[in-house]
């Protein structure tokens, strides 16, 4: 297993790691980048916990191998946050007290704010579904929904 040097965008900023490229984009962001926003969840894609978005689309970066994703754009939870200011997304999740344990709320906060670039409006259906891939073990499914209809708004009146 021989380093690579892998170069692409976290967070609006390049960087460029010398890294094993099998290892998993998850590992590279909290081991190496220091980006603990992302969760180990399941391992298997199956829980959310580590959604990141690569060039815009939500992906789970537990089985994402860092040596795939060579010229990407990365955003995590952090690099939702603008000018020290929190993501529409965030301020409604914390208005709305949309979280109890947090665990599953950076990964959510990722799939919803790719559904508010595509759609900045959407249904309570749509939200459901972007939302589906999430497991959220305290249960507070209406909250979160209520917080990205909220930010929603909130985009809209910006």
């Amino acid at each position: 297993m021989t380093p690579a040097r892998i170069a692409l965008t976290v967070n609006g900023r390049a960087v460029e790691i010398e890294t094993d490229g099998t290892k998993p984009l998850l590992s590279v962001l909290r081991e190496e980048l220091a980006l603990c926003g992302s969760r180990f969840g399941c391992g298997a894609e199956q829980c959310g916990a580590c959604m990141v978005l690569i060039d815009g689309e939500p992906i789970p970066s537990c089985t994402r191998e860092v040596g795939s994703l060579a010229g990407k754009a990365v955003t995590t939870v952090e690099g939702l946050a603008r000018d020290g200011r929190p993501h529409p997304l965030q301020q409604a999740f914390l208005d709305e007290q949309a979280g109890q344990c947090g665990y599953c709320l950076s990964g959510i906060l990722i799939s919803a704010a790719a559904l508010l670039e595509r759609n900045p409006a959407p249904t309570r259906a749509e939200i459901v579904a972007a939302l589906d891939p999430h497991l959220c073990r305290c249960g507070v499914y209406n909250r979160i929904i209520r917080a990205v209809q909220r930010a929603g708004s909130m985009m809209a009146r910006a």
